[in-house]
């Protein structure tokens, strides 16, 4: 997800969008760890993708 479709999205929808971020996280770090990860790569997506919505959360905080 670029950082302006981020930026597109309302409050709510953030907060929406990183709870669902944080719960594929968890199955992907499951996944991982009984070896049925097919796509390691998808784990790193995640974590940049959650740490851009966290960032556009903070800038519309201080905004």
């Amino acid at each position: 997800m670029k950082v302006n479709e981020i930026r597109d999205l309302s409050a709510e929808e953030l907060n929406q969008k990183l709870a669902s971020l944080k719960e594929e996280l968890f199955n992907l770090r499951f996944q991982l760890a009984t070896g049925q990860l097919e796509n390691p790569m998808r784990i790193k997506e995640v974590k940049k993708t959650i740490a851009r919505i966290k960032t556009v959360q903070t800038e519309q905080a201080n905004a």
